[in-house]
């Protein structure tokens, strides 16, 4: 079982996830940051550390977000790892409790 970023984090990215991570299996993209969940070794550290509660365990993803474990396996496939923390997105804070932007996300 690995740990999945949900929608929470598009137009986000917060980074601090990143931080914590022992063994930097977080990838990213433009707009949104996944798990390789070949890489994850289900510390749970992230999870505690996501300011938009974006990190969820497989196995606790709510149905309408299940598609998002298949999303971060395509997606951490093709975009390159990241290891340092950075800024988020500029208005990160307006968007974290938004829903429904899966429309948002930039591959």
């Amino acid at each position: 079982m690995a740990y999945v970023v949900t929608e929470n984090c598009i137009k986000c990215k917060y980074t601090d996830c990143v931080d914590v991570c022992p063994v930097d299996c977080f990838r990213e993209g433009p707009n949104f940051l996944v798990i390789d969940p070949d890489e994850c070794i289900d510390c749970t550290l992230c999870v505690a550390e996501c300011p938009a509660e974006a990190i969820l365990s497989e196995d606790d993803l709510p149905e309408e977000q299940l598609h998002f474990a298949a999303l971060n396996a395509e997606l951490a496939k093709v975009w390159p790892a990241i290891v340092e923390r950075q800024d988020p997105l500029p208005d990160a804070d307006e968007w974290a409790k938004i829903k429904d932007k899966l429309d948002q996300l930039e591959r």
